[in-house]
């Protein structure tokens, strides 16, 4: 019981726990569409970011070219406004103007002897005629800092002359992304074409300079813009908006993630609220269903089944006590009302037992005088005149009241075949197990085959007496009965007494016999003379309605003497 008070109180739990999980499931879910919409806005903020700066060096490196000195590659008056406009410009190195064999020709500073640019690919992409080239992560030829360069080819009359070559300090570009503010376990990443990276946020002294792994370099060139989960090469798992190059759009990758634990914080920790809040919850449903069912349901149910088996025990003043406050305690109150019936009816049938055994005696006693009153009458009859009828009448009549004494200890209802066969032998052979030896089931007759079987016996026995077995000090009489399903079969047999042999005639015993079973009881008689001894078999059906047919025994009934 108490563990079904325990799934009682789960499935009480149970749609709870399944509203949270949808309301967990839901939040998730929208949480992650937000994060997704804003790693994409900061990818694209960031990204306009570099647009800015990008063009803002196409255009500086326009007007650059356009400068008479730099069209006619005047050295001295070139270096003099390459000099004003790099001091003017706080984000890049310095310009160069470099003629078409790689070699500078003016410049914001001196450069060192020697140096060329013949074989970087943004010169050389800036010769073959593009108007603006952004290159990649380059170590300066000039300052040996890191530098994004650019380039944009001089052109005077159709032809290219020279190539303005400047480069954005990369410094000054990280320090621009972390200005921005990047939230604890966010990133914003920058990458030229090859996928090196130019700034990060955070651990640029890690990254910077780095070429992407192969699963993020596809993405360097992707298709179009997207967002996506990964796992960045700091190890942690991010929500990435990306903005890859694009033919005619930013010349530069971008990217801004968002960390899943820092976005997912909140609800973690509602999360890790409600589970607390579930457990707490399954756990006073626990204890609730222990011990207040135990209080309110068990403790009631226990008492009741306490007091029935106290009842069934013998204890019949065992009560509950409990009034009807509610549904258990009022089985209680009922039990009590049933068992306080049930003991005025046993009070009454007490009574009436009582009553009836009273009766019973009574007619016992009525009985006797009965058979005392035959017995006298048959004695003024004839006992002078036929004084050997008179001791055999007399003897039946006292074989018969022996039956009704014994049915009326047993309260007139039933007797075992045993109990009535050594009642009729007990005048003939007392208790003498030598002589009588009984051997069978213990079968119940009813009164009215008990006392027919009586008589058989009785006259059975008196005739062995008088010329069988028990007339003899040697003899005895084995009775042996069987009992198939409603039938009782019963077997006399006499050894050790005189020779026998049929009698000439049929006497009053024979015909008390065959006529003692009423007609339902189908009863059938057997006798055999032999020459050791009397066999006599007898068949008749015990239940009082039996429709059960039973194969008669065969031979007739043989008169008795």
């Amino acid at each position: 019981m108490r563990w079904k008070l325990v799934a009682v109180a789960v499935a009480a739990l149970a749609p709870v726990v399944a509203m949270l999980g949808y309301n967990e499931f839901a939040m998730r879910s929208q949480r992650n569409d937000e994060v997704r919409a804003q790693a994409a806005q900061a990818a694209r903020q960031a990204s306009s970011e570099v647009d800015r700066i990008v063009e803002g060096l196409h255009s500086l490196l326009i007007s650059v070219r356009s400068m008479p000195a730099v069209q006619n590659l005047n050295a001295d008056v070139c270096s003099a406004s390459l000099r004003a406009v790099a001091s003017s410009v706080p984000n890049i190195r310095m310009i160069f103007v470099v003629d078409l064999q790689g070699r500078p020709v003016c410049g914001s500073v001196e450069p060192p002897a020697g140096v060329a640019f013949a074989d970087r690919d943004y010169f050389k992409a800036a010769v073959a005629g593009e108007d603006f080239v952004v290159g990649t992560y380059t170590k300066s030829r000039m300052s040996d800092a890191a530098v994004l360069p650019v380039a944009m080819p001089v052109v005077v009359d159709g032809a290219t002359k020279a190539v303005v070559v400047s480069g954005v300090k990369l410094d000054w570009l990280q320090n621009r992304i972390a200005e921005r503010g990047v939230s604890p376990g966010n990133a914003v990443t920058m990458a030229d074409s090859g996928g090196t990276i130019l700034a990060r946020v955070p651990f640029p002294e890690r990254f910077v300079g780095t070429v992407f792994p192969d699963d993020f370099l596809k993405l360097v060139h992707a298709e179009e813009p997207g967002v996506l989960e990964v796992t960045s090469q700091d190890g942690t798992e991010r929500i990435l908006g990306y903005r890859p190059i694009a033919p005619g759009g930013s010349p530069l990758y971008v990217s801004a993630g968002f960390s899943k634990a820092e976005a997912f914080a909140p609800i973690n920790r509602a999360t890790t609220i409600n589970v607390v809040a579930i457990a707490g919850g399954v756990l006073v449903a626990f204890l609730a269903a222990f011990f207040v069912g135990n209080r309110f349901l068990l403790a009631p149910i226990a008492s009741v089944a306490g007091v029935m088996d106290r009842w069934r025990a013998g204890e019949l003043s065992a009560r509950s006590r409990m009034k009807p406050t509610d549904e258990v305690h009022a089985v209680g109150a009922t039990l009590d009302s049933l068992l306080d019936e049930l003991d005025c009816r046993r009070i009454q049938n007490e009574r009436a037992e009582e009553e009836r055994t009273l009766l019973v005696r009574e007619l016992a006693h009525r009985v006797k005088n009965g058979f005392a009153l035959v017995q006298a009458i048959a004695r003024q009859s004839f006992g002078k005149a036929n004084p050997e009828a008179y001791h055999s009448f007399a003897e039946r009549l006292a074989s018969l009241a022996s039956t009704y004494d014994l049915l009326l200890s047993k309260d007139a209802t039933a007797s075992t075949v045993r109990e009535v066969v050594q009642t009729a032998l007990r005048a003939h052979a007392g208790d003498d197990h030598e002589r009588l030896r009984l051997d069978g089931p213990e079968v119940a007759l009813p009164a009215d085959l008990a006392l027919p079987l009586s008589l058989v016996v009785h006259e059975l026995a008196t005739n062995a007496t008088k010329y069988g077995s028990l007339g003899d000090e040697g003899g005895g009489v084995s009775i042996k009965w069987t009992y198939d399903d409603t039938r009782l079969h019963l077997v006399w047999t006499e050894t050790g007494g005189p020779p026998v042999s049929p009698p000439t005639r049929k006497g009053f015993g024979s015909v008390l016999i065959e006529r003692a079973f009423p007609a339902r009881a189908g009863a059938l008689c057997k006798p055999d003379y032999r020459p050791q001894g009397l066999v006599f078999e007898v068949a008749f059906s015990v239940e009082q309605d039996s429709g059960v047919e039973v194969s008669p025994l065969k031979g007739r009934t043989r008169d008795f003497r």
